[in-house]
């Protein structure tokens, strides 16, 4: 039996919640906006890159947003807890896009909320102000969250016009 991305429900937020719970809520509405332009393909659907010589693809940018949560909230935040790379840093930075198998689909796309969940976990508690250094640079958890929104919107963006290659499904 071939596995088909299951449909997903995004969350309504509040537009005039407090800080932590505003943006929390667009990362999560971002979160499974990604989702629910996968909701439906198969496997090999996911794992297609239609736009040759791109290497864009949805199963991709599940797992390069795996990566990306990982890194953030995991690794440079968490301050050093055990989470390894997601992909080993020899296969090259864009080893989340190039190294893909579409019989790995579900178990990527698993990882991905199983991610999102760790990466709460880690937040969990912790003031949007709270500082980290990475790279020499200070930073908080707050930029982080702006920063991931913003990953999340472009490449649901991205997504956007994967899926209308794929099978012309367009809109929200």
């Amino acid at each position: 039996m071939t596995w088909i991305a299951p449909e997903v429900t995004r969350p309504e937020g509040s537009l005039v919640a407090p800080e932590r719970e505003l943006l929390a809520g667009y990362l999560d509405f971002y979160r499974t906006t990604l989702l629910h332009k996968c909701a439906g393909l198969t496997a090999e659907q996911l794992a297609e890159r239609p736009a040759p010589p791109s290497n864009l693809s949805l199963l991709g940018l599940i797992r390069h947003l795996t990566k990306v949560e990982r890194i953030w909230f995991r690794i440079h935040f968490a301050d050093g807890s055990p989470a390894d790379p997601v992909f080993a840093p020899e296969l090259g930075k864009d080893a989340d896009f190039e190294l893909i198998d579409a019989s790995r689909a579900r178990s990527e796309y698993e990882g991905l909320i199983e991610e999102w969940a760790l990466s709460d976990k880690a937040a969990a508690g912790r003031s949007l102000d709270e500082q980290f250094t990475f790279g020499g640079q200070v930073s908080s958890l707050r930029m982080i969250y702006i920063h991931l929104i913003g990953e999340y919107a472009r490449h649901c963006g991205h997504a956007d016009f994967v899926r209308e290659q794929l099978d012309g499904v367009t809109g929200a």
